[in-house]
Parts: C-alpha cells; sequence; structure tokens
C-alpha cells in the first residue's frame, strides 16, 4: 500500500510539474501577444477549485480530470466576446502570434528539461566508467578487437564520460550499420575499433542491446556470498568469501558471467578457477540439472556478489560548471527529441514495436521507480517524459499543438484561415487518432501489468 502511494504521489508531482508548464507557456506568450486569457486549468472537465486574480480577472482552476490542461483564452469562434475586449481576441491575433501562443506549450517542455538536465549536471550525476569485461567470443564486441579492461572514451568521436553515457550513445545509433569507438586499453595504449550494429534485431534495441553486442561493465571478480547445503558449490568445497575468476578457462567478471556458464552446462563437469587467501586453485563443479521456464538448466547452488571494491573503483560523476552544464543540457535535449521523432517514425513504419507506446500506468510506475531511486533519478525522468509531452504536442494531429500549427501553416499559404468544416473535420480526426493512441497505451500498460 505505501509503494502504492508513493508511486501515486510521484505521479501526480510529474504531472503536475509538467502541464503547469507546458500551459504557463502558453499563458506567458498569450499575455505578451496581448491576448485576455479567461482560464488557465490544470486538468480538464468540471472545475472543483478556482480563484480569480489579477485585472482580467483570469480563472485560475482545478478540475476533475487531472490528465492535462488548458489555457481559455478570449476567441469570437468560440462565444461572445465584449467589445472592449475584441481587439485582444485570440481570433483577432495575427497568424504568427497565434503560432507563437501554441508552440510555447511544448516549447516550455523543452525548456524545463532543459533546465532539469542543466541542474543534475551541475549537482553532479553518479555513474560508472566504461569499463568493459572480455566480450563473448563469437559477438559483434569480440570481432571488434574489444577486450578486458579497455575503458571506452568516445563514440563517433563524441566524449563518453560514463557507462550510461556510453548505452546512449550507442542507442542514438541505432539503426547504423556500424560505429567507431576509441578506447584507452589496459596498457593505456588509446585504439579505435570498427563495432558492428548490422547484426541487431529492431528488437534487440528494445531490450539488453549491450550485452546482444557482446559489450559487458568489468565488476571484477564475483564473490561466493553464500553456499547453499547439499548443492554442487557445496560439494565442490566452495565457501563464502571466494572469489571466482574463470570457469573452464574462460575469465569472468560478474555474477552474471557465472549463471550463463553454469545454466549452459547443466549436469555437465566444469572447473571454477578460485581465488581464496591470496592463492588461486581449481575446483571440479557438476552443475545440478533443473527446469526452468521449460529448458533445462544447471544450477551451481550458491549466490553470487558483485566485488565491492570494484564497484567502488567503477564509479565516477560527471559534473559541469553553470555554462557547460546549460551547454549539455541543451544538447542532452536536441539528442533526445530527436530520438524521440526517429522512435515515432520507426513505429509507423513497422520497425519498431508498438509495445513501445506506453500509458498512464506505465508512467506511473516508472514515475514511483525513479523516486524511489533517489532525486537525481527522478529530475531525469521528468525530464525525459517532458521531452516526450513537448515532442508529442508538435505532431501535425487536430487537437494537438501540431496540428494548430498545421492549421496556420495552410493559413499562410492560403491567405485566410482554414474554414470551419475544416475544423470541424480535424477535431473529429483527431478525437479518433487519440481516442485509438489512448486505448492502445492503456492496452499496453494492463499487458505489462498483467
Amino acid at each position: 500500500m505505501i509503494d502504492f502511494l508513493q508511486k501515486l504521489l510521484a505521479f501526480a508531482v510529474t504531472l503536475g510539474v509538467l502541464i503547469t508548464f507546458h500551459e504557463f507557456g502558453h499563458y506567458i506568450v498569450a499575455r505578451l501577444a496581448g491576448v485576455k486569457v479567461l482560464r488557465f486549468s490544470l486538468g480538464f472537465g468540471h472545475v472543483v477549485w478556482s480563484r480569480r486574480v489579477g485585472a482580467d480577472q483570469t480563472e485560475w482552476a482545478l478540475s476533475a480530470v487531472p490528465l492535462g490542461g488548458y489555457v481559455k483564452m478570449a476567441d469570437e469562434r468560440e462565444g461572445p466576446v465584449p467589445p472592449a475586449d475584441v481587439a485582444r481576441a485570440f481570433n483577432r491575433q495575427s497568424v504568427w502570434k497565434r503560432s507563437a501562443i501554441v508552440i510555447a506549450g511544448p516549447a516550455a517542455n523543452l525548456l524545463l528539461a532543459i533546465l532539469l538536465f542543466a541542474g543534475a549536471y551541475m549537482v553532479g550525476v553518479p555513474g560508472q566508467r566504461a569499463l568493459l569485461a572480455a566480450p563473448p567470443a563469437d559477438s559483434p564486441a569480440a570481432s571488434a578487437g574489444l577486450a578486458t579492461g579497455d575503458l571506452v572514451t568516445a563514440v563517433e568521436g563524441e566524449r563518453v564520460r560514463s557507462w550510461q553515457d556510453l548505452r546512449w550513445r550507442l542507442l542514438r545509433e541505432s539503426g547504423a550499420k556500424q560505429v567507431t569507438l576509441t578506447v584507452d586499453g589496459a596498457n593505456g595504449a588509446s585504439s579505435t575499433h570498427v563495432l558492428s550494429l548490422a547484426g541487431l534485431a529492431p528488437t534487440d534495441w528494445e531490450g539488453n542491446y549491450l550485452a546482444a553486442l557482446g559489450l559487458k561493465i568489468d565488476l571484477g571478480s564475483p564473490l561466493v556470498n553464500e553456499v547453499l547445503p547439499g548443492k554442487p558449490a557445496a560439494a565442490a568445497g566452495l565457501r563464502a568469501g571466494d572469489a571466482v575468476i574463470a570457469v573452464d578457462g574462460h575469465e569472468v567478471r560478474s555474477p552474471g558471467d557465472v549463471a550463463a556458464a553454469t545454466n549452459a552446462h547443466p549436469g555437465e563437469p566444469l572447473t571454477f578457477t578460485i581465488l581464496r587467501d591470496g592463492a588461486r586453485f581449481d575446483a571440479k563443479l557438476t552443475p545440478e540439472a533443473t527446469e526452468q521456464g521449460g529448458r533445462r538448466v544447471g544450477i551451481a547452488g550458491m549466490r553470487l556478489a558483485v566485488d565491492p571494491e570494484a564497484v567502488r573503483g567503477l564509479g565516477v560523476t560527471v559534473r559541469y560548471g553553470l555554462a557547460d552544464a546549460l551547454l549539455q543540457g541543451t544538447k542532452k535535449t536536441w539528442d533526445l527529441s530527436v530520438f524521440t521523432v526517429k522512435m515515432l517514425g520507426r513505429i509507423l513504419t513497422g520497425d519498431a514495436s508498438l509495445k513501445n507506446i506506453s500509458g498512464p500506468l506505465t508512467m506511473a510506475d516508472y514515475a514511483g521507480q525513479s523516486a524511489q531511486a533517489g532525486l537525481l533519478t527522478f529530475i531525469g525522468y521528468l525530464a525525459l517524459i517532458s521531452i516526450s509531452l513537448g515532442v508529442l504536442n508538435l505532431m501535425p494531429i487536430p487537437l494537438l499543438d501540431g496540428g494548430h500549427l498545421l492549421y496556420y501553416l495552410a493559413e499562410i499559404f492560403k491567405g485566410s484561415p482554414v474554414s470551419d468544416r475544416v475544423l470541424e473535420l480535424g477535431q473529429r480526426i483527431g478525437m479518433a487518432v487519440l481516442a485509438l493512441l489512448m486505448a492502445l497505451a492503456l492496452f499496453n500498460d494492463l499487458s505489462r501489468l498483467l
């Protein structure tokens, strides 16, 4: 129950911040353009609380349905406007002023993302160095000549400062055939490597694409945390505190490496190279065969943990001064905006799954998880959703800001506003498209939950 309430609160904060910024963008530019604002509402539907403020007696309101908001301006198309306010009606403004008012909402969301990213960079974003473990022999990373101890410093010439940077840079290159990595080797020498991306399917980019490429962070030799009585690890003489160096001569640098090796050899003898009290020795271990998820896998019967010293050695904090933080925040917002547009295009062409479309349930879940992970993680989530909201609102769908901009573009070329018939038809199409998207998003949300 507490977890649910935390997620609900985080979701409410997310919606409140994003909607307020979006609508305030419309509001402030409308006021600057001389348009009379009648109501600023957070939420749709029935007004549950309101207060009138200022010379224009603008109504500031909270409405019943919290999944959005709106700024209502004096407009002769929506109702009578007092003669004294006709010149300040939205519909009487030039097409350029109307366009500026409409685009100000999405622009406010993008500005918010820039400020959030910049603030996080000034505080310092914790991460891990992009230090690589040995890639699997048949992986693209192995074919590229990458090896244990390589530190990735750049992707396509752009600096990489952390493992998280590396993830993002590679995701941004999805769709390309190959990418060039610059690394500092274990001996300190710098070299470049061409990593092929051609073998990855579109669905691979929606999962653990780093693993699919054979890129693994070097977490050091995994430590035995607990040995289960009566299981193969106990029979082999392993103890808590042992470090697993290799399995059948293949170096392991994470608990996942050991699990993969034992799972792949049910009932088959393996040689574990162990480090205990500074001395190395080999231990014979035959994984116990068992059924998991409809397939036969091997189980060693021990719990592993990462080496805390190795994790501390990987730690890095990405931090910038004010000017650089704003620059990096702007760059990241631009990159994510472009990537969002690319993803929408891939969904439309069938190159990416419709399952990538999420609704309010998934948003609430992720909002709660990010809030529980810490303030910086939640700030990053807010920035990401703010970018999504800004970009999606610019889509040329009637009822969205992008749909209005499409009308204004037609007006510029036509020399006069589009007809009421076109507006009515556009509203119906827009409502149908948005209803379809919402239904799909809710379906995906429920599928994930169930």
